[in-house]
């Protein structure tokens, strides 16, 4: 990475070029917590899945697939693999039988705290190197950051939703 820090002022597209390049780092750390924390292996979209799933407490396949930008064949092929493995489970709604709702298996969940596990040892190794003024600043900029991501990838809570007859 370059040697100018993220936090250094300039232009947000500046920002933004640097987080780029951050992120790409991370991909290669996740990738490996992902290939230590389990014995079946699973894709970074299935890890996506099982992420927003568990982000929602459950979701339908509609849903999931508009919080991933995904065709309803590609979403149903996702599914069914992490089904296949015990990772997810579908159960019919209560108020439609038509909807299929998703739901994390308790080996879906241990998968998921192992592979955060992994990823945080990986994580707190660099970042053990940083000074505790550099970390400290990471860490403030980041809950921003997450917060700020995050958002959109929850549905609104259910309460929000109006209801709607033919």
């Amino acid at each position: 990475m370059s040697q100018r820090s993220i936090g250094s002022p300039g232009p947000a597209v500046s920002v933004a070029a640097q987080m780029s390049e951050l992120i790409e780092l991370l991909e290669v750390v996740w990738e490996r917590g992902r290939d230590t924390a389990s014995a079946p292996p699973v894709s970074s979209a299935q890890a996506r899945v099982l992420f927003l799933v568990e982000a929602n407490g459950q979701l339908n396949l509609r849903e999931l697939g508009r919080l991933l930008e995904a065709a309803p064949p590609s979403v149903t092929r996702l599914c069914d693999r992490l089904q296949a493995v015990g990772f997810l489970e579908r159960h019919p709604g209560a108020d439609d039988r038509r909807e299929v709702l998703l739901r994390l298996t308790p080996t879906g969940r241990t998968y998921l705290e192992r592979l955060r596990a992994r990823r945080q040892e990986v994580l707190a190794e660099a970042m053990a190197a940083m000074p505790e003024t550099s970390r400290a600043a990471l860490a403030t900029g980041l809950a921003d950051f997450c917060a700020v991501v995050a958002n959109p990838l929850r549905l609104p809570s259910s309460e929000s939703f109006t209801t709607r007859t033919a």
